[in-house]
């Protein structure tokens, strides 16, 4: 709101900026949120792609923003994405980890999150009074997230990778157990015979 307010300060109404982006969020809990439930599986990570893509791009875009209405319209667009962030989390962190772990999974979630969303206020404000705007903390607010997408295009394919690896290896192990389930069945079917024999 002080960029607003420094940016646009003939506009009246500057609130609007937030109730879109808490309208818009809302949303997108709901849309995305239906749009998940047709994603199979890790897929939705995808879903998480899109999200970061779009939060990291309209944080960039926002300095670049001279009108008032361009402002609202990147801030509808980080809303929707922001909506679509929030509702898949918890899905794809049951897909990732199961249901007993997915606890455990969102509260490391949501606690890396804190230390961004606490750090990055006071180092936007240094570098508003070092540098003169707040141009330059909107650009570098746009890199994580559009890093984190990149790194998590590759959660999928790993994900699979292991999923094999376990298949895999459980194979075996059903193989090794049938294997001496038939060796002990024809030890005793054996020994069924040498004492038939023998009587």
């Amino acid at each position: 709101m002080k960029y607003v307010n420094e940016r646009f300060q003939d506009e009246t109404n500057k609130e609007v900026v937030l109730m879109c982006i808490g309208i818009t969020s809302g949303v997108g809990r709901l849309l995305f949120g239906r749009i998940a439930d047709f994603v199979p599986g890790v897929k939705k990570v995808y879903l998480q792609v899109l999200s970061f893509a779009f939060i990291g791009l309209m944080s960039m875009m926002i300095p670049l923003c001279k009108i008032f209405v361009g402002l609202i319209a990147v801030c509808l667009i980080m809303g929707l994405f922001d909506g679509c962030f929030i509702s898949i989390m918890a899905p794809i962190a049951f897909e990732l980890v199961g249901a007993r772990d997915v606890s455990q999974a969102i509260g490391f979630l949501l606690g890396f999150m804190s230390i961004p969303m606490t750090v990055g206020p006071p180092i936007a404000g240094l570098l508003r009074d070092n540098l003169g705007s707040y141009d330059v903390a909107f650009y570098l607010a746009g890199i994580p997230p559009l890093v984190g997408g990149a790194i998590l295009c590759l959660v999928p394919w790993i994900h699979s990778k292991k999923q094999r690896d376990i298949r895999q290896t459980t194979g075996g192990e059903k193989m090794e157990k049938m294997l001496e389930n038939q060796n002990s069945l024809l030890l005793n079917s054996s020994g069924v015979f040498k004492k038939e024999s023998d009587s």
